[in-house]
């Protein structure tokens, strides 16, 4: 994927980290439907890539992203019928399936601001980071909807809890960086100097373990929602013997027995 040429947000692959920003930092960063499409179709592939081993969502200009556009996408809506409208949220949700299927570890690095559908980008990572200013809202009601876009009512809870999940969605209001490290959101806060690199030094430690072995990890986290405790605990066998069959699993016993670090290849 590192020849990906995108048009609506800015892409780079080194030493298999993805890095994507959003590129209208002029407005801090909003999402249109064009974005939209893009980003969802960029991780859909994403599945079948094998030079990207994990992903970093970074800001731009001091932002991470204010949603919809009010000019190109809120103004639009207003003027569709039921069908287009369906045809719309159905789009966006799919975004978020797309980051939750596409294989590969997550790490949202937001600073500024992540309102709207930035909010549920971070939302949907697997690793969020922010700095000391950044705020974060989940706005939907301030526009007239409801607070349930995007997975929020069935995803947000997990993170956060019930009753501080319901709260930002009923009301739209900022979470403050404090409250989502505090509140479990952010995994930690980090000087706005240091944001990216850390980021980096996340997904650098991630892609030099072994990776077909977190693309296991993610899928049981996001499968394992919806199944009881049996359920998960003969998943997770499942899914370990098959990572027992990785060439990774046979390297990291033969480090240990020679007393050396194991050189993962993810296979």
């Amino acid at each position: 994927m590192a020849g990906l040429k995108p048009k609506h947000f800015l892409w780079l692959v080194e030493g298999k980290i993805a890095r994507i920003r959003l590129n209208r930092p002029e407005r801090k960063n909003p999402l249109t439907f064009e974005s939209y499409a893009e980003l969802r179709d960029m991780f859909r592939y994403m599945v079948f890539a094998d030079d990207v081993d994990a992903v970093t969502f970074l800001p731009n200009g001091g932002n991470f992203c204010s949603g919809g556009d009010v000019h190109d996408i809120i103004g639009p809506l207003v003027g569709m019928d039921m069908k287009e409208l369906l045809a719309f949220t159905r789009m966006t949700g799919d975004l978020v399936k797309a980051m939750l299927h596409c294989g590969k570890p997550i790490i949202s690095a937001v600073d500024g601001v992540a309102v709207g559908a930035g909010a549920i980008i971070a939302m949907a990572s697997d690793i969020r980071i922010a700095t000391p200013e950044a705020k974060t809202a989940f706005l939907f009601t301030r526009v007239g909807l409801a607070g349930c876009d995007m997975g929020a009512c069935a995803i947000l809870p997990r993170i956060i809890g019930q009753g501080r999940a319901a709260e930002l969605l009923y009301t739209g209001r900022t979470m403050s960086a404090a409250e989502g490290e505090r509140w479990g959101f952010y995994n930690r806060l980090v000087d706005a100097a240091a944001l990216e690199a850390d980021a980096l030094d996340i997904a650098q430690r991630i892609v030099s373990g072994p990776t077909f072995a977190h693309g296991i990890t993610k899928t049981q986290l996001n499968q394992e929602w919806s199944m009881g405790l049996d359920q998960a605990i003969e998943a997770e066998a499942q899914a370990q013997a098959i990572c027992m069959q990785t060439r990774d699993f046979e390297r990291a016993y033969r480090a240990f027995v020679a007393k050396e670090k194991p050189v993962f290849e993810g296979d």
